[in-house]
């Protein structure tokens, strides 16, 4: 990947208070953007086909689907499914998931822009707010990737997590097998390494989950020898729910990565800061050449 321009942050008091003025201020809108992205999106279907409930979560669950219509892999099978059209078959889809105490409704301006510079197909997916465990949360977004396998016809996906949901995506991908789905996986503010703020709030499980040295960060250090997927982990100077902010970087010898630094830009600013978002479609659009590479590059 190119590296972007980086600006340094030369009065970091400074630098620390705008991003918190912008952090309020993208939470008051993201607040009243939230009820827009409470439902999960329903699928594309092609043109002149009657648009129905999602067939693997009906109205919101997995428990809606019949089990008698699964086949062996746990998928609907795919005369339930509409084929989309191929076009844009150079980007695979894009999945976008949430974070912690989130919703779809994030990835509205990241959503547009991946949309206006040529990618077809963008779907933003949700995980229950009564999820209480990561990898019933990583098992729930493979059945959506099959699904979305299934519908459009492409064999592998492109992945975007923002926080939590960067975690939950890596899971899929390191330890249940998802690399056979997933070509790139980029993460924005995820704790790979696990965060250690806010502790008041660890009795949450999910957010235990999420501290240093939780199971999930152990088992996400161990081997992933042959992992297929490429990693793409921005990281940011001013995130203030990443301690340390390194954290956000992924630091695994069997893995595929790529690190990006951005300057300035708080937790919840990540998904729609637009040199973020420029970054993004650049790491979407790269094809890694020497597996095993690691790097490091900047946004400002």
């Amino acid at each position: 990947m190119k590296a972007l321009p980086f600006l340094c942050c030369l009065a970091r008091p400074s630098a620390l208070l705008r991003a918190t003025v912008v952090e309020l201020a993208i939470l008051v809108g993201h607040l009243l953007l939230y009820p827009t992205g409470i439902q999960q999106e329903q699928p594309r279907a092609l043109p002149g086909t009657p648009a129905g409930p999602d067939p693997e979560h009906g109205t919101g669950g997995a428990d809606d689907v019949d089990p008698g219509t699964r086949t062996a892999a746990g998928t609907v099978p795919a005369a339930r499914t509409a084929l989309l059209p191929t076009e844009g078959r150079a980007h695979p889809p894009v999945l976008l998931l949430h974070g912690f105490i989130d919703n779809r409704s994030v990835f509205v301006l990241l959503r547009r822009s991946l949309l206006r510079h040529g990618w077809r197909h963008v779907e933003a997916l949700n995980y229950s707010p009564l999820t209480c465990d990561l990898r019933k949360a990583a098992e729930l977004l493979g059945r959506h990737v099959e699904q979305v396998c299934e519908r459009t016809g492409h064999s592998r996906v492109d992945l975007v997590g923002h926080s939590l949901g960067g975690l939950i995506a890596r899971y899929y991908a390191q330890r249940l097998g998802g690399d056979l789905r997933v070509r790139t996986l980029v993460t924005l503010g995820t704790p790979h390494g696990g965060t250690r703020v806010a502790p008041l709030m660890s009795a949450h499980p999910l957010v235990r989950q999420m501290r240093p040295h939780s199971d999930v960060i152990v088992e996400l250090a161990r081997p992933a020898p042959n992992c297929r997927t490429h990693f793409v982990s921005f990281w940011s100077d001013l995130d203030q729910l990443m301690v340390p902010v390194e954290t956000a970087r992924i630091d695994h010898r069997d893995l595929i990565t790529r690190s990006v630094r951005v300057s300035g830009v708080g937790h919840l600013a990540l998904p729609v800061n637009g040199a973020v978002a420029a970054g993004i479609r650049e790491a979407l659009g790269t094809e890694e050449e020497a597996e095993g590479s690691v790097s490091t590059t900047s946004v400002a």
